[in-house]
């Protein structure tokens, strides 16, 4: 749709504006009661900015969370280049190497996805304890690859429909094998779906709390647990815990920043093809 009168570009101009604003409005009383002292956080003064500019609620949110950011590197890097190389795998053997029963294994993987995590949070804790890896970084690292398998797998394979099968023929005529294949032509092919399938596990592994909660107690804890700890017992200092909230989110909204324009060209890549 073009908007050709001038009175119709700023009416939607002015609701966009408007709706951007009140969209913001969390991010900005988050932003002003990081950086109040603790005496000017009340409801009262919650829109109110700050009479002096304070980043020692920063500091304090940062050195409570240092050690509990570097479990989450720990865990989000490997368990987003694991889940992202398992899809690739399995996108390439369902989408370019057809047989007997593999969209029946496809819908089974799919299915996956469809399980609420809640239903299996007790055997899978029974089975982390079983095998050693309960309250430690590794067995969280299983745990989110094995989850992200389903969309990962479900993104490669949609992605990879849109190459040519012809080239795929071509290769195995020249005797290139199945590793051979996937590491010579399919792989140099993935880098748009690689994108796609790294931003969308980091940022879920990242932002993930509920498997963190119960896998992982002190020591090994994730930042979003550790940053629901910020509150206390008693005393909620508030600016802390928004400074801490702000800290926590910085990687993920720096991801998307930086290379959100390569996650819409993934998709499209993947969808317009096909």
């Amino acid at each position: 749709m073009v908007l050709k009168s001038p009175i119709s570009k700023f009416l939607v101009y002015t609701i966009l504006i408007v709706m951007s604003l009140f969209f913001l409005m969390p991010i900005y009383v988050m932003i002003i009661t990081s950086l109040k002292p603790l005496d000017e956080v009340s409801l009262t003064q919650m829109w109110a900015l700050p009479t002096s500019i304070s980043f020692e609620a920063y500091g304090y949110a940062f050195e409570r969370l240092a050690p509990n950011f570097m479990n989450t590197i720990y865990l989000v890097v490997p368990a987003t280049i694991l889940s992202a190389m398992l899809g690739s795998l399995n996108g390439y053997v369902l989408s370019k190497w057809k047989f007997k029963g593999s969209d029946w294994i496809f819908t089974a993987i799919l299915f996956g996805m469809f399980i609420p995590y809640q239903s299996i949070l007790i055997p899978l804790i029974q089975f982390l304890q079983g095998v050693g890896l309960y309250n430690t970084i590794p067995g969280l690292i299983l745990v989110h690859v094995v989850y992200g398998i389903p969309i990962t797998t479900l993104i490669f394979r949609n992605f990879y429909a849109s190459i040519p099968g012809d080239l795929i023929e071509a290769a195995r005529i020249d005797g290139a094998g199945f590793l051979s294949i996937y590491g010579k032509i399919i792989f140099p092919l993935s880098i748009s779906g690689f994108v796609v399938v790294c931003i969308w596990q980091f940022t879920n592994i990242w932002n993930e709390f509920l498997f963190a909660v119960s896998i992982t107690s002190t020591g090994s804890q994730p930042i979003m647990v550790a940053l629901q700890n910020l509150s206390g017992s008693q005393i909620v200092q508030w600016n802390v815990q928004m400074a801490g909230a702000l800290l926590a989110a910085l990687p993920t909204l720096l991801v998307y920043i930086f290379v959100g324009k390569y996650f819409v060209r993934g998709l499209l890549a993947g969808s317009v093809k096909g």
